[in-house]
């Protein structure tokens, strides 16, 4: 199975707990044989899209098109994030409008709810937080992480997506770490 894994953790200086899980997936993965290709949004440098205008007929930033392309050839993608401000960080939503373009994510010429364009590939969203998991999806009923499930994975067609919530990541114990760092490695290995 070809598997992306999308970075989407904007700090392109330090590491972070995004960073093993997603070093953990890989590993898994490769272990059992599956090919793995990388996108790292903090190392990227790319423009917002500012208008409908640009989105429909703007080019699409150089720095993006083999992103689009390692898109395009993935069966699993695995994105990756920190949760800020109760969803994903602006870079990680400027990609995903950026490459998620009329004629690669939707129909150029006629949008349609039922044109799945990516369909065929399947996701896993990993987030991580600050607040109890259980705060999230009870409280904030993942509000965030659910609008990327639905009106952007699930409007193109990707297909089933599963989700991990990784919460009060500030104050997991190294024992609980190790416990996120081998569920990650397992899901690799599976590619799930």
């Amino acid at each position: 199975m070809r598997i992306l894994i999308i970075q989407g953790h904007p700090d392109r200086c330090a590491s972070h707990f995004c960073h093993a899980l997603a070093d953990s997936y890989a590993e898994g993965a490769s272990s059992a044989g599956h090919a793995v290709e990388w996108i790292d949004l903090g190392m990227l440098d790319f423009a917002l899209l500012r208008s409908q205008d640009e989105w429909a007929h703007g080019s699409l930033p150089p720095a993006l098109a083999s992103a689009q392309a390692a898109i395009a050839r993935a069966d699993h993608l695995v994105i990756v994030y920190p949760l800020w401000l109760g969803g994903m960080p602006a870079v990680l939503k400027g990609f995903l409008e950026q490459v998620m373009r009329p004629g690669f994510a939707v129909p150029a010429d006629k949008p349609s709810l039922r044109a799945k364009m990516l369909a065929g590939r399947s996701a896993r969203v990993v987030v991580t937080m600050g607040m109890p998991a259980l705060v999230y999806r009870w409280y904030f009923l993942a509000h965030g992480l659910r609008s990327l499930k639905r009106n952007i994975l699930g409007l193109i067609g990707i297909a089933p997506v599963r989700d991990a919530v990784v919460g009060s990541v500030e104050n997991l114990t190294g024992k609980q770490r190790i416990v996120w760092l081998r569920r990650l490695r397992a899901w690799g290995r599976a590619a799930v």
